[in-house]
């Protein structure tokens, strides 16, 4: 007796063939930067072909702007789930700095990082990033306060947790030339100290 097959709904269909295009333009941007990222090799990548890519992202800027939006929400997942396993009491500091510096050298992050460099010059881009990266700066900047227990009240405190972020991104951004990892985790530990006197 024939196995009834069961049909994926259309909009089923669709959905996981867009997501697999835009995994797939992630994955081109963290390997082969912005410029090195075609939709012919996000195609390939993503098992779609040709024209089925072409059908939902014409060119490489629809494209690249749809990733963008997916790839946002990825960061935003990645932080919250990175943050749950935070453990509390002593030495809580330095895991909160350790997770954010793990973040800001990921993958994603790189991948974010040549979207940045692109939208300096590319407007399309750069209109469609700015709010993005504004409303994620504005969650990674609430996510931060809360993991450190940090009283924004407080004069300075808000200003000690943007140093801290810039400190993460920064620490990141050296660490796409060379394995900054040993380097990071010295800073990071010094700068938790530092937190640790001046939140409490």
């Amino acid at each position: 007796m024939p196995l009834t097959q069961i049909r994926v709904p259309q909009e089923e269909r669709t959905r996981l063939m867009r997501q697999r295009l835009l995994e797939a333009t992630v994955e081109c941007l963290v390997e082969r930067g912005f410029a090195g990222t075609s939709t012919t090799l996000v195609s390939q990548r993503a098992g779609v072909s040709r024209g089925a890519q072409l059908h939902h992202f014409p060119t490489k800027n629809d494209l690249v702007l749809a990733a963008v939006t997916h790839l946002s929400e990825v960061r935003r997942v990645e932080l919250q789930t990175a943050a749950q396993a935070i453990p509390h009491g002593p030495g809580r500091t330095a895991a909160v700095l350790e997770m954010l510096g793990d973040h800001f050298s990921s993958p994603v992050f790189i991948a974010a990082l040549e979207l940045w460099v692109a939208a300096r010059t590319d407007p399309a881009l750069h209109a469609a990033l700015a709010p993005l990266e504004r409303r994620v700066g504005r969650d990674t900047h609430a996510l931060t306060v809360e993991l450190l227990g940090a009283d924004e009240r407080r004069a300075g405190t808000r200003e000690l947790v943007q140093a801290t972020l810039d400190l993460v991104r920064g620490l990141g951004l050296a660490n796409t030339l060379t394995d900054d990892r040993d380097r990071r985790r010295r800073i990071l530990q010094a700068w938790a100290e530092v937190l640790e006197e001046k939140l409490t």
